[in-house]
């Protein structure tokens, strides 16, 4: 009669042993599954930042005013701005990732000047061919 009760005991032990090794498992996929989340998030916040930081350098630039479209990189990070224009209008475009920013602006007689308000996370023209980088 002994030896079966130790044999329950084993086979309860080993059951609570196979439990616990579901479980943890279970809750090492949902913590993958939330790094994976923190990562992608991590990354979009730092394309964003990235995209900005690019927007308001590109706003601080002399730029001319008869091309219709100019770009220039920075010298020490590896931000792009590109300026087209439209008639009276233009349009300051910067992207880092997926992530394109655009800032709208007008062609006075003192170069370009950027609207106080005029930052877009979405193309603000009506043709996307002109809100892509040149």
């Amino acid at each position: 009669m002994s030896r079966q009760q130790g044999m329950s005991s084993l086979a309860l032990v080993l059951l609570l042993l196979m439990l616990g090794s579901l479980m943890l498992t279970g809750l090492n996929q949902q913590l993958d599954a939330l790094m994976r989340i923190v990562r992608a998030d991590s990354e979009a916040l730092y394309h964003q930042a990235t995209a900005q930081s690019a927007l308001e350098w590109g706003r601080t630039l002399p730029w001319p005013t008869d091309a219709d479209a100019a770009c220039q990189q920075h010298p020490q990070q590896p931000w792009r701005a590109c300026l087209r224009i439209l008639a009276q209008r233009a349009v300051l475009i910067t992207s880092s990732g997926g992530i394109t920013l655009w800032r709208l602006g007008e062609v006075s007689a003192e170069g370009v000047v950027f609207l106080p308000h005029g930052w877009s996370d979405f193309c603000p023209l009506k043709e996307s061919a002109l809100c892509q980088q040149p």
